[in-house]
């Protein structure tokens, strides 16, 4: 895009706010927040928020060092036994499916919960600790979709119809805003 897509407004505030909120409204603690390109810029704006920033400087290897770099944080503190993997660049993730994935791992005892949507698995995701060792070893472009599709009988699922939307290109974010005007007319 050219400039950091976390900084990209909706609905008033920017999308990693959005994904930050969600976090802290949840019952999830603590709440780690990776950051590499753009760390300074970024990092002035969510400072305001009790959350734990992790500076991932592999940033350009590509998904797999930020997974890196927030397993490396957690695992250190030995009460966190699960760990939930969001993006921010998905706008319609909320308190509520954060908290429908531990409510479901809590119901089914699998180790991993993911969302669905189209039929494709994929984050928000839960993690138990006993895969913090498999997510240290993604590498590159690699997200935590590889281990969703190594281990299917690990796995329990909740509905995310909205999953689906995500922010990769300007042209997603301008579809996401005509979305939303045609919803609230100015």
């Amino acid at each position: 895009m050219g400039f950091p897509k976390q900084m990209l407004l909706y609905k008033g505030k920017t999308l990693l706010e959005l994904a930050i909120e969600a976090g802290l409204k949840s019952k999830c603690s603590p709440v780690n927040v990776v950051l590499g390109a753009n760390f300074e810029i970024i990092e002035k704006g969510i400072k305001k928020y009790a959350i734990n920033i992790i500076y991932n400087p592999d940033w350009a290897e590509g998904m797999a060092s930020s997974i890196r770099s927030a397993i490396n944080t957690i695992q250190q503190n030995k009460e966190i036994d699960n760990v939930v993997i969001t993006l921010c660049d998905q706008p319609f993730v909320t308190r509520a499916i954060i908290d429908n994935l531990l409510y479901r791992q809590q119901e089914t005892g699998k180790k991993i919960v993911a969302s669905n949507y189209n039929n494709i698995l994929g984050v928000p995701a839960l993690f138990s600790r006993s895969f913090f060792n498999e997510l240290l070893l993604l590498q590159g472009r690699d997200g935590a979709k590889k281990i969703l599709n190594n281990h299917p009988d690990d796995i329990a699922t909740i509905p995310f119809d909205k999953g689906s939307i995500d922010i990769d290109t300007l042209a997603d974010y301008e579809d996401l805003i005509k979305t939303l005007r045609s919803i609230y007319p100015v």
